[in-house]
């Protein structure tokens, strides 16, 4: 039976947030002296939905929409977990086949910056956020029951008018890192597929009922699809061009000959690595846009013969020393 739809987790699946999730909600368990003091107790709250279980820690309804409150205020306003290594690619890949979700207990505002960050919110069809509908089963339910949300997205704002079967037992997945995921999912005829990169290890994720665990993200792709890494070679490509255009529209940038660079604009000739040219590039369109002066990238034959020759040794240690293109050359011509 194909695989029509992926439904991810957010916290813990998508992004690492152990440490990040922690931080901000020690803050809301001092402000509201709610006993949970440390990370097992707040990661063990994960074991149900999230939310009923911070419930049960607040009995009285008034306190409990007040810390609510303040932990997604928090969440929207200064969480920022870095995505994990690897599932852009995952994620790209995956979208070319079958409609993605995303399910959280976050807030919109939070899912769709940490997406769009990461140049894959068009990536994904639908979104089901924490702070519309904080109980999961229910968001699965409501997916499982409208076939319109199988209409999927191939990484473009364009919603894929192909889509929109009607599914089967079987044709829906859950990736999750959390025990609480994996039950609900089981409750809703929906499949479950663990990472042990999040909040519960392996096993327990296995005894709670997901099929497998992968231990490194290139796993989903093997197990998710029918011919596994071959669908790399036909996955998205990334929302947003080198030059920050919109996948599938032409560059927007002017000609090079168009551009104005403001007189207290610094010319940066030494830039030796890939890493450092990409930087120099964002310089340059933020210059383009009339923001502060900064620093941009002139290419080295308009300007002025090439550099002289470095002591490699020299060089490395300077760039140690001096991660600034600028400093770095003021430091060459010093020596």
């Amino acid at each position: 039976m194909a695989l029509r739809a992926i439904i991810f987790d957010l916290d813990g699946t998508l992004v690492q947030t152990r440490e990040a999730s922690w931080e901000l909600f020690e803050r809301t368990n001092r402000e509201f002296a709610l006993g949970i003091d440390d990370r097992k107790a707040f990661f063990d709250l994960f074991g149900e939905n999230f939310f009923r279980a911070l419930a049960g820690r607040c009995p009285d309804p008034a306190k409990f929409a007040a810390v609510k409150r303040h932990f997604l205020d928090l969440l929207r306003t200064e969480y920022a977990p870095p995505l994990i290594p690897g599932l852009a690619d995952v994620v790209r890949a995956l979208a070319n086949r079958c409609t993605l979700v995303v399910l959280s207990t976050n807030t919109i505002a939070t899912i769709r910056r940490i997406l769009t960050e990461a140049g894959i919110s068009h990536c994904f069809a639908h979104v089901f956020a924490g702070d519309v509908e904080p109980d999961k089963s229910v968001s699965m339910r409501r997916f499982l029951a409208d076939a319109g949300y199988g209409v999927g997205r191939r990484c473009s704002p364009a919603y894929d008018e192909k889509g929109g079967a009607t599914r089967q037992d079987g044709e829906v997945v859950l990736v999750t890192d959390t025990v609480g995921d994996v039950k609900e999912a089981r409750t809703c005829g929906v499949r479950a597929v663990g990472v042990a990169w999040g909040m519960h290890a392996e096993a327990e994720l296995l005894a709670a009922g997901a099929e497998a665990v992968a231990v490194w993200p290139q796993e989903l792709i093997a197990w998710l699809l029918p011919d596994g890494a071959a669908a790399q070679g036909t996955a998205c490509a990334t929302a947003v061009s080198a030059c920050g255009s919109a996948l599938g529209q032409p560059c927007t940038c002017p000609p090079a000959a168009a551009v104005v660079v403001p007189s207290d604009v610094t010319a940066v000739t030494d830039v030796s690595d890939v890493g450092e040219r990409v930087f120099a590039a964002g310089r340059l369109r933020r210059a383009r846009r009339g923001e502060r002066a900064i620093p941009v990238v002139v290419p080295r034959e308009a300007t002025r013969a090439p550099p002289p020759a470095y002591d490699p040794d020299l060089l490395a240690t300077l760039r140690r020393l001096h991660p600034s293109p600028e400093k770095r050359t003021r430091a060459l011509e010093a020596s």
